[in-house]
């Protein structure tokens, strides 16, 4: 209660006592003798006059306090009794509870490949398929002139599933413009192909085979009739699918199931975040740590580390260079006609064993890339103006480049990102230690 309240409430109850103890005098004077009333009379008289008097008295001090105090008084006893109907739309709407203030942003959560690939239901896997696709990746009549293969651009083991060319070579040593990308855990990925185009594994493995530039096979039905004057094919046809027909769709299918089975679930970061704390350095510690703080979770998140991913992906392409820096002359990033390029967002499974590195194979220093990356794609290289719609204005934002010590400890976390298994199998097949490319 404020104090003006108050002063007015002791004022009134000093003016009634003053009025009560004036109509006793009056009653006690005047009324009583001239009506000749007894003792108890002039009481009853008294009390009859007090009690009007005391009831105008509160219903003043009322009004008072409702003048005084309207948003504690009047306004709650408006609302209790006047609610207006609300809209139709606002009825139907459930309520909405605000935020008492500014929220944290929820953590990044860091998460293990799964042990299997998904794989769709108009081409599920079986033990028969699995091995004729694998058949297939080998065979080079579906080449042209019989001399490619799947896996001549795509060496299992001792290349990682890439070729370490920095672009791909087709039939006849034509020279593809696009670095060869891995199969290894291509099977996670929503789109295929550097520019995405090609919405499945079944999708893609048709692309190489028909393409003048790899392996330049006329047409569809002559995969067919060369495969089909295979009795052997009939019959590995007719285990992987019920009978011997041998279609080009079928081809691809078989490929797509083998590459479903080729995937790394087995590195140092998997087992790091499946519950072994001693699984990664404390460099790649480190590195895991500024991959966040940095920035590159934002295009290479989830399990498959790449936003094309079938595991929560939400945007598969990029724009790449994003921002224009010196790079960009140096490592020809930008498409012949100086456009800038929108890629699918590449897995870093394995990454460390897959250079030379980018669309168009130029860099084959990891630590290279890292530098471009933070650079042209999340601004590491100066100031940078950015807007912030809350003040409506331009802001000029320091974001330094990374330091070698930073860039160190990335590629170190990059290289935890490498399937052990891989990496021995590279090793048997190379007769060598296996590993990144070694640093420029």
């Amino acid at each position: 209660m404020d104090s003006d309240l108050f002063d007015l409430l002791a004022i009134g109850l000093v003016a009634v006592i003053g009025l009560f103890t004036l109509l006793a005098l009056m009653v006690r004077q005047d009324l009583a003798p001239r009506a000749g009333l007894t003792r108890e009379g002039r009481w009853l008289l008294t009390g009859a006059l007090g009690t009007g008097l005391l009831a105008f008295s509160l219903k003043m001090a009322v009004a008072a306090v409702l003048v005084q105090a309207p948003g504690g008084t009047v306004a709650p006893l408006i609302a209790a009794a006047y609610r207006p109907p609300p809209a139709e739309e606002e009825a139907a709407a459930p309520p909405v509870a605000l935020p008492a203030g500014p929220q944290a942003a929820p953590a990044y959560v860091w998460e293990a490949l799964p042990l299997q690939a998904p794989e769709p239901a108009d081409n599920p896997g079986n033990a028969a398929k699995i091995a004729l696709g694998e058949r297939l990746f080998h065979e080079t009549r579906l080449s042209g002139r019989g001399t490619q293969s799947c896996s001549s651009c795509h060496d299992l083991y001792a290349k990682a599933g890439g070729d370490r060319r920095p672009t791909a070579l087709g039939e006849a040593g034509q020279s593809g413009p696009r670095n060869t990308p891995t199969v290894w855990n291509a099977a996670f990925q929503s789109v295929l192909f550097w520019d995405g185009r090609a919405p499945s594994l079944e999708e893609q493995a048709k692309g190489p085979i028909l393409n003048p530039m790899e392996m330049n096979l006329d047409s569809p039905g002559e995969a067919e009739r060369r495969l089909a004057a295979d009795p052997g094919y009939r019959r590995d046809f007719a285990r992987a699918f019920g009978d011997g027909e041998v279609t080009f769709n079928r081809i691809a299918q078989a490929l797509a199931a083998f590459e479903r089975t080729l995937i790394t679930p087995d590195s140092a970061y998997d087992r790091f975040v499946r519950g072994d704390a001693t699984a990664l350095s404390q460099a790649q510690l480190r590195g895991m740590a500024l991959f966040e703080s940095v920035g590159c979770v934002l295009c290479h998140k989830g399990p498959a580390f790449s936003d094309a991913s079938l595991l929560g992906g939400q945007a598969p392409r990029r724009h790449f260079p994003a921002n224009p820096t010196a790079y960009e002359d140096q490592y020809p990033l930008l498409l012949e006609d100086g456009r800038r390029g929108v890629w699918r967002v590449p897995s870093l499974r394995n990454v460390a064993l897959t250079g030379p590195w980018l669309h168009n194979g130029s860099v084959d220093r990891l630590e290279e890339v890292v530098r471009i990356m933070a650079s042209a794609q999340l601004g590491r290289s100066g100031r940078l103006t950015a807007w912030r719609g809350q003040d409506r204005a331009l802001h000029r934002i320091e974001r330094s480049p990374l330091s070698p010590r930073e860039v160190a400890d990335i590629v170190a976390f990059l290289n935890a990102l490498s399937s052990d298994s891989l990496l021995a199998r590279q090793q048997a097949a190379t007769g060598k230690h296996a590993g990144a490319m070694p640093a420029g």
